[in-house]
């Protein structure tokens, strides 16, 4: 089960990276994070922007609500999910795999 959390503002949702894969996509869960992987390599931030784009689209969500919290230069990865509850964000989820 993906370990999401509470904020403020929303929702942290813990990701797994795996950048540089021959396709991009969202792979599951793997120890309480969601893994998703990005064809963009890990230089200059650009598979943060990767994972962050990849996230908006199947989550249907806009650009501001999106935001690499920690993680920048690892694989595990926190990003806060602006203006969704915790439950609202695990039932898209949940969604995405049905």
């Amino acid at each position: 089960m993906i370990a999401i959390g509470e904020h403020p503002e929303g929702s942290i949702l813990p990701v797994r990276a795996q950048p540089g894969a021959r396709k991009a996509g969202i792979l599951g869960e793997r120890a309480g994070a969601l893994k998703v992987a990005v064809g963009a390599p890990p230089e200059q931030g650009r598979a943060n922007q990767a994972l962050a784009e990849l996230l908006r689209d199947a989550l249907g969500l806009k650009r501001s609500q999106v935001e690499l919290l920690s993680g920048a230069t690892g694989r595990d990865k926190r990003f806060l999910i602006r203006g969704m509850a915790p439950a609202e964000l695990r039932e898209r989820l949940e969604n995405l795999h049905a």
